[in-house]
Formats: structure tokens, C-alpha cells, sequence
């Protein structure tokens, strides 16, 4: 076959794609991969494949050109209630019995769909739950819907389909959970829609399980006609992710034609009429100890030796007064906790934390973000407060706290966790996200962006392939495109613009 771009660029395209986004393309797809290239490439900027393919190679890529090439280079094409099997056995068997098991536990049933194109699948689920849980049962499950294609987000989230979304797709659905609108679409129900949080995030990319992303302790992934686009290799390192973010007994749900153990070793595949689940194993036989998983985390301090101890005169503020306040109080108090300390000396002001204090306190952290990850929450609560009990001035102690209460939903508790870890360490710049995040998902938009643009100030001062602290992975750069982002949607979506 004769290609319009040279043979050897195509080849390292091919490479560095499989490096920065997973994609798999052998050369027997080349031609794909040039048909891709050369639609994407007006997008891009550039005028021709080949000059468009010399650009990519010479330069590092940006988060829009990835998200340009990932809209050209995989396809989205999906329907409600795709694969019937998968969604007739979560009904029948696996969604009971974990609502019973997270009910029991008094926690949320936690739901992932991985590579959510347009919003078919995570709306899918959501319905299910919906018609199991019935209106006069109490909504008690988080669905989380992620894609690196900033396109498909945007239409998911507007909740807007033509019939092609309907095909293979029992009519009571449409007629349920959908309102008709003008040229043959369909709006997905408020109700339904509000079930479901949708997000960035590149498989091939991104940290996780995370806190910061919200990708630990899931009972459920759903990662269907997904994996196909990455090489083996990738497959079995977003398995191994996969596998870490979910509990025990946690299960990995892929398209037919993904089905592999030699793909999935860790998990136990599973057989149901038609098709195959797979399962992280309910015994802890295949947990790491909390030893080997704390030796095998990035250390949470790698950076923490520019947080000092605040002075005595701010440890009687943990000791004699009482931080509390309901959601619409959260930007007066963390203003006034991180901007007006108490008055220090200049010697109080450079007081570190002991040493051997640090390494205690990140074990008990460490033990803690363990417990979270297999969604014990309950467990990682009490570590947490051991590590305060053992410093109270020990921030990241804090803000871990924060994080698993906004897990539990807990979120004036989370709310109080970050103030005191921003009075402790006002240049904590996960703690501005969160309360940005916080803020958000309570409809307070002005206060989100306050603390979005306090956590951008703060980030503009670090080298772009710094690991802020408790970033878990997540560089300076990367944070910063995620909060740029989330401006700019809330821009997009203010009155007038």
C-alpha cells in the first residue's frame, strides 16, 4: 500500500502513540493511522499529514492535542444497554447483592465507567439502579464516567440523543427515563442525569486509584470496547491499575471480544450465561500487606520538608476552639484561617516537625490510604485520626481525612478537614482543589472558582513535573490543565457567555 506519509514517520507515530495515549496501531492499521492523522490534522493546525505527524514527533504534547488526536483516532460509538448479557446479570446477581453488602456496611455503591464516550453506558447504569433501587428506596451509589475525548464528555453531560442511541434498546426505556424534544432527540431525565459525575482522565496517562481523582475503592468498572485501541501491554498495566482500584471482591466488567486471562491474570474470571466477569478476589490472598503497599507507594513527603510546624500560639487554635460551620460558612472561615494566622515569632515560624515523627506519622498515613483504596473507610477514618492524635499539626494528615469523609459524603466534616489543613499550610494546593470541588458540587460557583484560582496561583510557582503534595502521581503541569478546565467549563456555562 502506498502511504502518503513516509513509511518511517509512521512507525514512530505509531510508538510514540502506544507511549503517550496507549493507542495501539501495528503496522497492518497504519493505514487507519494515516487516515486518522490526516482528518486530525486541520484541527491540529498544520496543513498536511506529513507535516502534522514531523510536528507531533519534534515536541511534547499538549493536552489538547491529545484530546484533538483522540477524537480522531478512536471511535465512539455506543447505544443504551449495549451487550444485553452484562446488564441482565448485573441486575440479576451482582447489583442485589452488593447494594445488600454496601447497605450492611453503610456506605455507597461505587461505580466506575472507564472510556464513557458518549454517556450510553454510565446513563445505562444508572437506569438499572433506578429501576432496583425504585423511588421509594433511598439513592445510596456514586457513578463515575470518565473518557479522554473532552467532546464526548461535553455531549454526555448535555444528555441529548437522536434514535441511533435507541437501537437494540427496549422501548420502555426511552419512554421512562427520556423526554422527547424537537428533531427526533431525546433528553435523559434530571434524575437520572444528576446520578452520574462525568470527568477527564487518559487511561494511558493518569494516575490511579486515586483519592484526588476519585478512582479508588469501586465496586464496579466498566471498561467495554475500550481496551481493543491499547497494545497488550498497555492492557495489562490498565488491569493491574484496574484491579488496584477496586475492593475486595470488586468486579472488572470488559467487552466480549476483550475477554483474556492472559490479559487479567490477577482477577477470577468468572462465567455467566454468555459472557465473562471478572472478580478481584474476596480473601485478602491477593492484597500486598500494608508493609509491601507502603513501600510501594510514592512517599506523600517526598516534598514535605518545606511544611513547617506552625507555632505554640497555633496549636492552642486545634486545642481551644472549635472549627464549625455549615457549607455556606466554608469561604469565610478558610479565609480567615489561612490568610490571618496567629501572630508567630520569627523562631516559631521554623520549627519542623521531628524527623522521626515524619516517618511515624507517614506510616500511619500510609495505612490509612490503604484502608481507603480497598473502600474500608470506616478503618481509614481511625489511621487518620491516629496520625492527628500523634501530631495535630501534621497536614497531610488532614487532608486525607477530608478526603475519605467527601467519600463517605460527609461533606461539612470534609469541608472543617481542609480548612485546618490550609490554617496549617496555606500553599497546600490539593486542599484548594478539593474546597474548589467541595464549593462546586454544592452549587456555590464563585466560591469554587476562588479556591480554583488560589490553587492556580499556587501551582504557576512550581516546575511543571513537580508532585505537589498528596498528589499521588499527579504533576503540577497536570493539575493545572485539570483546573484550567474546569474554569473554563464554568466560563462556557455562565449566564451571557
Amino acid at each position: 500500500m502506498q502511504f502518503n506519509v513516509p513509511y518511517p514517520l509512521l512507525s514512530q507515530l505509531s510508538e510514540l502513540l502506544s507511549v503517550r495515549m496507549g493507542l495501539y496501531y501495528p503496522e497492518k492499521r497504519w493505514a487507519d493511522l494515516e487516515r486518522g492523522i490526516t482528518a486530525a490534522a486541520p484541527a491540529l493546525g498544520v496543513g498536511s499529514p506529513e507535516t502534522c505527524v514531523r510536528q507531533l514527533l519534534s515536541a511534547t504534547w499538549t493536552r489538547r492535542q491529545i484530546e484533538i488526536l483522540a477524537s480522531y483516532l478512536t471511535v465512539g460509538e455506543t447505544y443504551f444497554f449495549r451487550e444485553k448479557n452484562n446488564f441482565t446479570i448485573l441486575e440479576e446477581r451482582i447489583f442485589p447483592e452488593l447494594l445488600r453488602t454496601c447497605a450492611y456496611s453503610n456506605r455507597q455503591l461505587r461505580i466506575w465507567s472507564a472510556g464513557c464516550c458518549t454517556g450510553e453506558e454510565p446513563y445505562s447504569i444508572a437506569m438499572l439502579l433506578d429501576r432496583l433501587i425504585g423511588h421509594s428506596g433511598e439513592w445510596n451509589a456514586t457513578i463515575l464516567a470518565t473518557d479522554i475525548n473532552p467532546m464526548f464528555l461535553q455531549k454526555a453531560a448535555e444528555g441529548l440523543y437522536s434514535e441511533w442511541s435507541f437501537r437494540e434498546t427496549p422501548a420502555w426505556i426511552k419512554e421512562r427515563y427520556f423526554k422527547r424534544r424537537k428533531k427526533g432527540h431525546f433528553e435523559i431525565l434530571p434524575h437520572i442525569r444528576k446520578r452520574v459525575t462525568f470527568s477527564y482522565l487518559n487511561l494511558a496517562e493518569d494516575t490511579y486509584p486515586s483519592l484526588t481523582n476519585n478512582t479508588s475503592a469501586m465496586d464496579v468498572i466498566f471498561c467495554r470496547n475500550v481496551l481493543m485501541y491499547f497494545s497488550p501491554e498497555w492492557v495489562q498495566k490498565i488491569g493491574q491499575n484496574f484491579h488496584r482500584s477496586l475492593v475486595n471482591g470488586g468486579w472488572l466488567i470488559v467487552s466480549p471480544v476483550e475477554v483474556s486471562n492472559h490479559l487479567f491474570p490477577q482477577f477470577k474470571a468468572t462465567p455467566f450465561p454468555g459472557t465473562i466477569l471478572y472478580q478481584k478476589a474476596k480473601s485478602q490472598e491477593s492484597q500486598r500487606s500494608i508493609i509491601e503497599y507502603s513501600a510501594s507507594m510514592a512517599d506523600p513527603l517526598s516534598n514535605a520538608s518545606r511544611v513547617q510546624a506552625p507555632a505554640l500560639a497555633q496549636i492552642s487554635f486545634f486545642q481551644d476552639k472549635e472549627i464549625s460551620f455549615s457549607m455556606n460558612g466554608i469561604q469565610t472561615e478558610a479565609s480567615s484561617a489561612v490568610t490571618n494566622p496567629p501572630a508567630q515569632s520569627a523562631e516559631a515560624r521554623h520549627i519542623e516537625i521531628n524527623p522521626e515523627s515524619h516517618e511515624n506519622l507517614d506510616k500511619l498515613c500510609r495505612t490509612a490510604h490503604y484502608h481507603a483504596n480497598l473502600g474500608e473507610h470506616a478503618e481509614a477514618v481511625k489511621w487518620c485520626e491516629k496520625a492527628i492524635a500523634a501530631n495535630k499539626l501534621y497536614p497531610a494528615a488532614h487532608y486525607l481525612l477530608a478526603t475519605i469523609h467527601q467519600e463517605l459524603g460527609q461533606v461539612e466534616i470534609a469541608a472543617q478537614s481542609l480548612v485546618r489543613t490550609l490554617y496549617l499550610d496555606p500553599d497546600f494546593v490539593l486542599a484548594h482543589f478539593a474546597l474548589g470541588n467541595l464549593c462546586l458540587s454544592q452549587g456555590r460557583r464563585h466560591e469554587a472558582e476562588r479556591h480554583f484560582d488560589n490553587a492556580l496561583a499556587l501551582l504557576h510557582s512550581l516546575p511543571h513535573d513537580e508532585l505537589p503534595l498528596e498528589a499521588s502521581g499527579l504533576t503540577a503541569g497536570r493539575l493545572t490543565e485539570i483546573i484550567v478546565s474546569v474554569r473554563a467549563s464554568l466560563s462556557r456555562s455562565s449566564p451571557g457567555k
